[in-house]
This record gives C-alpha cells, structure tokens and sequence, in this order.
C-alpha cells in the first residue's frame, strides 16, 4: 500500500496528525519544512474530500490536531494550583483543539467549492490568513500561533510582514508550501513556489540590510529578570523578599549611569500609588536622573465608586514620583476576568491572579518624559494581537513590554510570545524592549531582530543602549491589514478565474 492511499485509507485520523506534526514548524523547532508535509498532507485530503461535511472534518482534526498540541503550555498554569485547577487540564487542552479546530475546518469546507487544483490551492491560502485575522477578535481573540511566527528563526524571512501583516505571511506560506501538490502543473507549480522563497528571501535581505544598520544612542537601559518561580510570586510569606530582590537587582554595577530600569509585568504586586511604605521602598530603584518602569497592581474607580483592581505599568522618577500610568486593556479570559461571571459558581476565580476580576484599561497611550523617546507600553499577551499596539494617532518611538511568563515553565509558550513580539516589531517597524519575570527579556529592532536577550529561567539583568533608529513607517503600520485584504482578494479572484475556465470548457463540450 502507497503512502497516499496510507493517508487517505483514514483521512481523519490523517489530518489530526498532519496538524500536530505543524506545531514543530513553530517556535521553538522552527522544522519549517515539515509545514510542506503537513499542508501537503492537507491539501490532498481535500482534493479528495467527496463533499462539504468530509472537506470540513478534514480540516477540522487537522485544526484540533495542531492547537490542542500547539497550546498544551496552556496547562502549566493549572499545574501550579493542582487542587483547584488540577481538574480543568485535559479539558484545557481538549478544549483548545475542540474550539479553534473550527477555524480550519470551515476554511476547508469553504476550499471545496472550487473543483480545480489551482484554485483549491489559492483559495486555501487566502482562507487560512483569513482565519487568522477571524481568529484575533471573535470572543475577544487569541489570536497565538499565527503561522507566519514559523520564520521568526531569522528575522530576515519576516520582511513581507511589514508590508502584508503575519496574516498575508502566514498565507503566503500556506501557499508556498501546498503549490507544488498541484496535479495539473506538478513541475510548473514546484519552480513558482521555490521561486517565491527565494523572492521573499531576497526582499527580507535587501530590506534588512537597508534598514538594520541602526547605531546605538546614547540611552542606558537595564531590564531587570529576577527569574522569581511563579509558586513565589503571589505567594503572601514571599512578597516582601521578591520586591526587596527587584530593588537590589536594580542597583547592580554602574546602577547611576542609567537612563531607565525597567521590570516585568505585576513585579510589585503592591500597589504602589496607593502603598506609600512600598512606593519608598523602591525609590532606591530609580536611577538619579532616570526612570523606573514597572508593571504593578493599581485600582481604578468604576461608574458605581468601587476600586476596582488593575495589571498596570506605572513610570516613576525621584522628582515627581509617579508620572504615567498605563492599565492592561486586553485582558486574559479566564485568566485575569471570567467571562460570563454571572453564570459561573460564586467560588470560581481567575487562573492567574489572587485578588479578582481585573478592571480593563482604555488603550493604547503614548508615553512622554523629559528624557527618554516617546514610548507605548504593552503588558503581556497584549503583544500577540496585529495592528493593536500602537497608538496611531500619537505614534511612539519605541514599544515596552512587559510580561511574566513565569507560568509556563519551559515549555513552548514562553519562545511563540517572544516571537509574537518579533512579529509585531517588523509589521510595525518598531523597537520592541521586552522585560519579562522569567525569560525571555529582550531587545528586538525595527525589522524584528533579536539584538539582546536572556534566557528563560535565567536570573540577571539585560543592560543595553537604546538604538539611535527605533522606528520606521511601514506600509503595514500606514493601512493596517488592508494590504493583507488586497493579497487576500487577489488570491481569491485568481482561484475564481482558474475554477472558471475549466467549468466553461466542461458546459461548452455538452
């Protein structure tokens, strides 16, 4: 028996494999080739599909296959409080394939409308890119994994991003990667797909040899990665010793030559505009002329007068203490609110915080000091979601951040977020400081290179000069994902014209 009839003896079983075998193209593999295997495995089981209920549960268990693997790290958070989430990991992780398994599935089942190979395969291409960009607002979006991160091996492969956004890459890579199973053209189809690797190669080479010659300026910056386990970070006997441990790293050699200290997301989990005692205790922290930026609790006064509390990034200074403030506005469902609360058990809380539902902030703000570029600021999975991070209307200079990723252990989660951040500094063409409790801090440039980090897990400081070129306008950054939308379009319209043909010259022969 031929591997082809292997694979489509059980086409279900088939594509749940072919789905999970994607996830180690993915950060931190990166077996890009493997997505020619899988998708090849793919788009033969649609060519062969009979019908619209067979195209979609092909899609579908190759969609269940590739996010209940690709978001298993999603279980170590649960693992870290075994007695009241222990429970919820299998459904966790079923869950995960069992829900965004349907945004495959019905890409699939649209795929089958169109009867020739070609058309199948353009089709696809711009059903799945399509289904990404669905997939970062419907119910609030996750929009994690997006496929287009499996380039974020080399920065220079993730050119076309600043022009088409990681949905247009993520597309373009479906498509490269199904063309040369074309029946009609194999040899034809095999040369046009190589040929545009090597045109998306020769872009992203050319544009970063133009644009990462960026210098250095003359602004000191330390992150702080204290690397604290997260079974200590909320725990109530360890709080004092962990914000004690962030002050002392701070002041590490050449402390008073900085212009900024920056800590990760919630590492004071005091309040610190309201707790004077520890808004004191850090001033040591704050170099002379400089800046200390720092995720925190705050509270936020809600329509009906109630302090509600918020996951906030907090700037300080000696002279005026605190002069900005910027509180998360896209929250974690189930993480850090419950959605549906109301029809939930009065005792179910959050996964990943012990105090309560957080309050969402208003969105994106750019801040201004005296001495460092304007800056937005970013507390974690705010990253993931394209054309979100900035505040087009009053742009920063540069992006900050902040993030605890102490959740996942070492697992994959931690290296696909950095890598979402990779992503949003080339759409973006901006510099992107990332300061996480554990791994992995980093500074990545304009095109979304990796110029500075530390290792997950790894306890120190990342001290490094701000670059002198922090950003650039991209077409990306101009229109957003319409850009993507015209590709989309485009590949839509040629699968169309290519469909049209055939059918034609099948009704003129009868």
């Amino acid at each position: 028996m031929t591997i082809l009839n292997k694979i489509l003896e059980n086409p279900r079983k088939s594509a749940f494999f072919s789905g999970l075998l994607l996830v180690f193209a993915l950060p931190p593999c990166y077996q890009v080739w493997l997505t020619v295997i899988a998708f090849g495995c793919l788009i033969i089981l649609l060519q062969n599909a009979s019908d619209y209920k067979k195209a979609f549960f092909v899609g579908y268990w190759f969609g269940f296959g590739f996010f209940s693997f690709g978001l298993s790290w999603i279980a170590n958070a649960l693992v870290l409080d075994l007695i009241h989430f222990g429970w919820l990991i299998p459904i966790a992780v079923l869950a995960s394939g069992a829900f965004f398994g349907v945004f495959v599935g019905i890409p699939a089942m649209l795929t089958h409308f169109f009867k020739n190979d070609t058309a199948k395969i353009l089709a696809f291409s711009a059903f799945w890119g399509i289904f990404e960009w669905l997939r970062s607002f419907f119910l609030t979006g996750f929009p994690w994994n997006l496929l287009g991160s499996i380039w974020t091996f080399d920065h220079r492969f993730l050119q076309l991003a600043a022009c088409f956004g990681t949905y247009g890459l993520s597309s373009l890579t479906v498509f490269m990667a199904i063309l040369p199973f074309n029946r009609q053209k194999k040899l034809f189809s095999l040369l046009i797909s190589v040929l545009l690797l090597v045109c998306m190669a020769g872009f992203g080479f050319w544009r970063c040899y133009k644009i990462d010659n960026v210098g250095e300026s003359d602004l000191r910056i330390r992150v702080v990665q204290p690397s604290i386990p997260q079974n200590l970070k909320w725990n109530y006997g360890d709080l004092e010793n962990n914000f004690a441990d962030y002050v002392e790293m701070s002041q590490d050699k050449d402390f008073e030559n900085f212009n900024a200290v920056i800590w990760g997301e919630t590492a004071s989990t005091f309040a610190l505009k309201w707790d004077k005692t520890h808004f004191m205790q850090i001033m040591p922290a704050i170099p002379d002329d400089g800046y200390l930026i720092t995720g925190s609790i705050d509270y936020l006064e809600d329509e009906e007068d109630r302090f509600l509390p918020v996951n906030a990034g907090l700037v300080l200074n000696h002279a005026q203490g605190v002069i900005s403030d910027y509180a998360k506005t896209h929250l974690v469902p189930f993480g850090e609110y419950l959605p549906l609360r109301r029809f939930l058990p009065a005792g179910l809380r959050p996964i990943t915080n012990v105090i309560a539902d957080f309050k969402s902030g208003e969105g994106n703000k750019t801040v201004k000091t005296e001495s460092l570029p304007p800056f937005g600021i970013l507390i974690c999975y705010e990253i993931i979601f394209p054309h979100e991070i900035i505040n087009s209307n009053d742009r920063p200079q540069w992006l900050i951040n902040l993030t605890n990723d102490g959740w996942y252990g070492r697992s994959f989660g931690p290296y696909q977020h950095l890598a979402a951040a990779q992503l949003r500094a080339a759409e973006e063409g901006i510099t992107i400081v990332r300061a996480a409790n554990s791994g992995v801090s980093a500074l990545i440039s304009r095109s979304g290179k990796i110029l500075a980090s530390i290792g997950l897990q790894v306890r120190g400081n990342l001290d490094f000069y701000l670059p002198e070129n922090r950003d650039i306008i991209t077409p990306y950054a101009r229109y957003g994902n319409l850009c993507f939308f015209v590709l989309a379009a485009l590949l839509l319209a040629t699968a169309l014209i290519a469909d049209y043909k055939p059918r034609m010259k099948k009704i003129n022969r009868i």
